[in-house]
C-alpha cells in the first residue's frame, strides 16, 4: 500500500503556460521522488504595457511518500 501527498506550487515562464508547468515539475522533482501527476489549479498572465511578460501556473503536485 502506498501513501501520496499533494503540495501546491506556483511556477512561471516568459515563454508559455506549458513551459511554466514543465519548469515547476522539473524543479519539484529535485526535492521529491515519485511524482505521480499534477492538477493545474490556476493560470495567470502578467501584462506590462501591451505585452504579456510572464505566464504563471498554480498547480497541485501529487507524489508518493516513502
Amino acid at each position: 500500500m502506498s501513501v501520496a501527498k499533494t503540495t501546491e506550487i506556483t511556477a512561471s515562464s516568459s515563454k508559455s503556460f506549458e513551459d511554466a508547468i514543465r519548469h515547476g515539475i522539473s524543479k519539484m522533482s529535485k526535492s521529491v521522488d515519485k511524482i505521480e501527476g499534477a492538477w493545474i489549479k490556476e493560470q495567470k498572465v502578467v501584462v506590462k504595457g501591451d505585452d504579456v511578460t510572464d505566464f504563471r501556473v498554480t498547480m497541485k503536485v501529487t507524489f508518493v511518500v516513502k
